[in-house]
């Protein structure tokens, strides 16, 4: 079953290559999609793929790159 969800990862997000780690995380998990940095400092990250998939690139993002220090992520199905 596929799932897709948009999130908002908050904290120190910005400069610290969480969207490269994103992607690479993703391509591990075989789930595509985006992520990109907003102007208030967080970075936003879309993902569809398998449900599993998708879940558990969701729970990455709590974890994120070493660098990075994350203080909230709200994810939404979007379809």
């Amino acid at each position: 079953m596929n799932s897709a969800r948009r999130c908002r990862v908050s904290g120190r997000v910005q400069g610290v290559f969480f969207r490269a780690a994103t992607l690479n995380v993703a391509l591990e998990l075989g789930v595509f999609g985006y992520a990109k940095n907003l102007s208030d400092g967080s970075v936003e990250v879309h993902v569809e793929g398998d449900a599993a998939a998708v879940a558990a690139l969701c729970d990455w993002l709590w974890d994120g790159p070493e660098a990075a220090e994350v203080a909230h992520v709200e994810c939404l199905t979007t379809g």
